[in-house]
């Protein structure tokens, strides 16, 4: 099938280095019970994912401790291309010192901004994504972005 010949399913290595190579993904968690999902910057640091969100917010409190998803893409609607990753793992308010001061330094910052940020790392569990590639064009022989 042609739709299915667009395709390509992406390893781990390959899922992480795309998600370096943008600022802004969506978290999904839990918040009074209900699925939420909210963008957020993020980085990829150490095989971690380090989101960022404002200090002491309901966002924070309710990634801290839990298991979430996380998803980010760089879509083009014209020609239909792009690429998705997801991730599940545990997510945890970072507390060391050390790790806090490391990601200041990285410049990593919230979406909506605040001059005290907090930071959350996401160990990833599983990780999944996919290539879309023009119409007629195989996976094999896409150029890689």
């Amino acid at each position: 099938m042609e739709r299915e010949d667009r395709v390509e399913t992406l390893g781990e290595a390959e899922c992480l280095r795309l998600l370096s190579t943008v600022p802004v993904g969506r978290v999904v968690y839990t918040e009074h019970a209900l699925p939420a999902v909210l963008p957020v910057s993020f980085e990829v640091l150490d095989g971690l994912l380090v989101l960022a969100v404002r200090r002491d917010s309901a966002t924070a409190r309710g990634l801290d401790g839990t298991v979430v998803a996380f998803q980010a893409d760089l879509l083009d609607p014209v020609t239909r291309t792009g690429w998705s990753v997801l991730v599940h793992g545990r997510a945890d308010v970072l507390r060391d010192p050390e790790a806090v001061r490391r990601v200041l330094r990285s410049g990593l910052r919230p979406w909506v901004g605040d001059p005290e940020p907090q930071f959350v790392a996401l160990a990833p569990e599983l990780v999944s994504g996919r290539r879309l590639f023009p119409t007629g064009r195989r996976p094999g022989f896409a150029d890689r972005s």
